[in-house]
C-alpha cells in the first residue's frame, strides 16, 4: 500500500500519540503503514506512508538520490550570489550540504496555512522551489538561514515521481500498483 498526505503545519510525522500536537494517527486510519521520511511539525505537504519496507528504505536513503522537490516561502528576496550559494552546497553543523537545484518562483496558488506566518511590513517575501537528494535534519531551513534568507513557510511538492496535486491539508490518496 502508498499512500500519499499532505501533511498539515502542526502534525507530527509519527503515529504514537503525542501531548501537544496531532500526529498521523488522527488523519490515516491505516495499520502497519509507515512514513517513508519525515517532514518537521512546522513543514507541510508530500509525505508517502507505505506498508512496504524496501519501497520505506528507497525513499528515504540519501544514497539512492531521489529528488525530494520543495517551495519555500523566504524573508526578503534573495540575489543570484545567494542562490549560487544554494546551489553548491552550503556548510551546516560542519556538514557540507550537496548541490541543490534552485529557482526564484512566483508566489504559488496553494492554501492558506492555519496559523499564517509572520509578517512584517518592512520585510518582502519570496518564494523559491528548491530540489535535495538527500533530508538531513532541518535541512531546507538551515540552508536559507545560512544565506540570510530564513525559511517562513515550507512545503514539500514532490518525492522522485510522486507529487502532491490536488490532495487537501489533511487529506490522502492511496496509490495501487507495485512499488
Amino acid at each position: 500500500m502508498l499512500i500519499l498526505f499532505n501533511k498539515p503545519y502542526g502534525v507530527i510525522s509519527q503515529f504514537s500519540r503525542h501531548e501537544k500536537y496531532p500526529t498521523l494517527k488522527d488523519f490515516i486510519p491505516y495499520k502497519n503503514v509507515y512514513p517513508a521520511g519525515r517532514l518537521d511539525t512546522d513543514s507541510e505537504g508530500l509525505l508517502i506512508l507505505t506498508d512496504n519496507g524496501s519501497f520505506q528504505n528507497k525513499i528515504s536513503n540519501p544514497a539512492n538520490k531521489i529528488l525530494k522537490t520543495y517551495i519555500a516561502q523566504v524573508e526578503n528576496i534573495p540575489n543570484n550570489s545567494s542562490l549560487e550559494k544554494l546551489k553548491k552546497g552550503v556548510l551546516i553543523k560542519g556538514v557540507m550540504t550537496k548541490p541543490a537545484l534552485i529557482k526564484r518562483i512566483n508566489e504559488p496558488d496553494i492554501w492558506t496555512r492555519k496559523p499564517p506566518i509572520r509578517e512584517r511590513k518592512l520585510i518582502p517575501t519570496s518564494w523559491l522551489e528548491i530540489k535535495i537528494s538527500e533530508g538531513k535534519n532541518r535541512q531546507v531551513r538551515r540552508m536559507t538561514a545560512s544565506i540570510s534568507h530564513p525559511t517562513l513557510r515550507l512545503i514539500r511538492t514532490k518525492i522522485g515521481e510522486f507529487e502532491l496535486s490536488k490532495i487537501n491539508p489533511g487529506e490522502y490518496s492511496i496509490l495501487k500498483g507495485n512499488f
